[in-house]
């Protein structure tokens, strides 16, 4: 007995990515504008080239840090100091 194909509006929309749904709106992180999550948005999740260039800017200039512990000695380490 063959294996019934599944033909619904669901599946098929998952396979070929043509849904009806309104894309997913995100906003930029450097100025907050709403931006489309689709293949057309070419900067996203940024608005634009300029918002895309002044992040890595501000991550190049040390603006943004990431949070991290302080991590102890090993054992052995301790002696030395």
């Amino acid at each position: 007995m063959a294996a019934e194909r599944d033909s619904s509006p669901r599946r098929s929309e998952a396979l070929t990515g043509s849904s009806k749904k309104s894309p997913r709106i995100v906003a930029c992180p450097r100025c907050g504008a709403s931006v489309p999550w689709v293949e057309e948005s070419r900067f996203r999740p940024f608005c634009s080239a300029h918002c895309k260039r002044d992040d890595l800017g501000a991550w190049a200039s040390d603006q943004y840090r990431i949070a991290a512990k302080e991590e102890e000695p090993f054992s052995d380490e301790a002696e030395f100091k």
